[in-house]
């Protein structure tokens, strides 16, 4: 019986998978990716959909949060700065879709790291309102500069076309949305095995320590910031491009608990939670509208108050995450893994 997992080289030692059934499981996930779209009509499509750009602006919310350990309530605000940058610069400027999704995710960044410059004297609660402070700082700007972004008129952005085809269909972006969902998951996971994610995690670990060993708190905090919104921005460029119209609603205050909540639930400090806590919160609204919609001719006064039934689970997952699995759906499916990984020695 193996009691634990060597490696005889150091090619082995630095895999992303270790064993043959982490590989098998990741196989099994990538033929259900690929076979999906082909089966699945165009409601699940959509949420398929939603759940892909959910899943990267999640992992740019976890780089901050969960690995650098730096509270922001401004997700929603970041997004709008990825979104309206990509529309501005393709209606205005008649730029591509993929060029102007890579300079909003460049704009984004840097923006990110001009609000996170706080960071370096405020940590906690004093960080989240500063955060919280450029939530709104940004969407008055968004409103007020009629000149560029039109103010609180909508943006009408044109079809994303890839080689003559239009992506903005249910079934066209799947593709798009989910191979750079990927990419992003496998460029977060590959940063922390490297000096720059290691110095983040030792500044959530313990700022004072990582100071004292060497790491600068203020370019490391930086960077963060600006790697967080780069694909932060890439979210909102894409929900953009999929959208085809642009209006600061879809980017309030609201949005911002609602991902600080998709990496609570998921996990706060892992990719693959970042996914799981995307994923639950995309369809959680969706199951309950279904159910109500079920249950409207027999019980007519639940389809007045699904949106408060909605809103009132919406606040009791968090609160029964944070008090029974703080960690997350991602320690969960652990704690699965690792009881059949173990059976039938549970010690």
């Amino acid at each position: 019986m193996n009691s634990g997992i060597f490696h005889s080289t150091y090619k082995a030692d630095m895999g992303l998978r270790h064993t043959f059934h982490e590989k098998l499981r990741w196989v099994i996930f990538g033929i259900l990716m690929l076979v999906f779209p082909f089966f699945a009509d165009r409601y699940y499509l959509t949420l398929a959909n939603q759940i892909g750009i959910a899943t990267i602006g999640a992992i740019g919310l976890n780089i901050l949060v969960g690995y650098t350990g730096q509270i922001s309530l401004g997700q929603g605000g970041f997004m709008a700065v990825g979104a309206y940058a990509a529309a501005i610069l393709t209606i205005n400027m008649g730029m591509p879709w993929w060029a102007s999704t890579i300079i909003a995710c460049l704009v984004t960044a840097i923006v990110g790291a001009l609000f996170g410059i706080p960071s370096l004297r405020l940590k906690g609660l004093y960080l989240a309102i500063a955060t919280l402070a450029s939530q709104e700082i940004i969407l008055w700007v968004v409103t007020h500069w009629d000149a560029v972004t039109g103010g609180v008129d909508a943006l009408v952005v044109p079809a994303p076309m890839l080689f003559g085809i239009n992506m903005s269909t249910d079934f066209n972006f799947y593709w798009l949305v989910w191979a750079l969902a990927g990419v992003t998951a496998l460029l977060t996971a590959n940063l922390f095995r490297t000096h720059f994610g290691r110095a983040f995690i030792a500044i959530r670990d313990q700022d004072i320590a990582a100071e004292v060993m060497g790491i600068n708190l203020f370019k490391y905090k930086l960077l963060s910031f600006a790697t967080s919104s780069f694909f932060v921005g890439m979210a909102g460029a894409l929900t953009a491009h999929y959208r085809s119209i642009v209006t600061w609603e879809r980017f309030t205050i609201d949005v911002s608990v609602l991902y600080l909540a998709m990496i609570i639930i998921g996990g706060l400090g892992s990719v693959r939670g970042s996914f799981y806590g995307a994923a639950f919160m995309t369809l959680l609204p969706a199951i309950l509208s279904n159910v109500g919609r079920a249950l409207k001719s027999s019980l007519p006064i639940v389809d007045s108050i699904l949106p408060f039934i909605q809103q009132a689970a919406f606040g009791l997952v968090i609160i029964l995450f944070l008090v029974f699995e703080p960690e997350g759906l991602n320690k969960m499916w652990k704690n699965i893994k690792d009881y059949f990984r173990l059976w039938p020695f549970s010690y």
